[in-house]
């Protein structure tokens, strides 16, 4: 079971997921460059131009520690990373576990990601500007339980961890990708874990992923926000487990 982060994040984010599947699975985790503790001279701009450097990297991890088909669970803009990774080589997964995906952060046309491009324009200024400031002000939108203030200081302090020049690079790649156009070419099974109000990944996002990956399985969850394995682990690995022993 390999487990890939969402932006601004790292390995550590799994931790309350870690003990539910470490006795009946090999679990990978790993820091994508730039996050956690990986090396920031492996990090090539042109290269992470677009989300294909990332799904190039997923390949390389299951090339290196699997001889065997991975269950893949990616949280947010990992994704997507997944699915390109899928498509590019479907005889790597044996499924897609995907935490709050979003092919497309734009609305476009009749697509409503969440957000106009002024939003996301003035986002990425921002975040250019002024980088912890941007941090802190953005976790608790992301992360909401707002009765559990720790979870979005964490998230914070998570964000600013990031190498800020690598995070600002993969936050414009992040949020100016769409890949809506990539989702009907998966022919691995997936799960789609679906937060009620979550600003990132609303529930119509959801469930146009739904729609557009062939044999997909979408779980709306209770959990509020858009990171259910630190703020609602319980629900989350209820929902996968589930999803496995069908």
């Amino acid at each position: 079971m390999l487990l890939a982060h969402g932006y601004g994040c790292d390995q550590a984010m799994w931790r309350f997921l870690v003990p539910a599947f470490q006795d009946d699975y090999r679990l990978v985790l790993f820091d994508y460059v730039g996050a956690g503790k990986s090396d920031l001279s492996q990090y090539n701009r042109e290269k992470y131009g677009t989300l294909d450097g990332y799904a190039r990297d997923l390949l390389d991890i299951i090339d290196a520690v699997s001889g065997a088909p991975v269950i893949f669970v990616g949280h947010s803009v990992s994704a997507m990373i997944g699915v390109l990774a899928a498509n590019e080589r479907p005889d790597a997964f044996e499924r897609l576990l995907l935490l709050g995906p979003s092919p497309c952060y734009i609305n476009r046309d009749q697509y409503h990601g969440g957000f106009t491009k002024e939003d996301i324009d003035a986002l990425l200024r921002t975040l250019d500007e002024n980088h912890l400031g941007w941090s802190r002000a953005m976790a608790p939108v992301i992360m909401r339980n707002e009765d559990r203030p720790e979870l979005a200081l964490e998230l914070a302090e998570s964000f600013c961890r990031t190498d800020p020049e690598i995070a600002k690079h993969f936050a414009r790649v992040t949020f100016l990708s769409d890949n809506r156009a990539d989702l009907p070419l998966v022919t691995v099974p997936s799960l789609i874990l679906q937060c009620a109000e979550d600003v990132i990944a609303p529930p119509f996002v959801g469930e146009f992923v739904h729609q557009h990956l062939r044999d997909s399985t979408l779980v709306n969850m209770r959990a509020t926000g858009h990171c259910p394995h630190l703020s609602s682990p319980a629900e989350t690995v209820e929902a996968i487990k589930n999803y496995l022993n069908q």
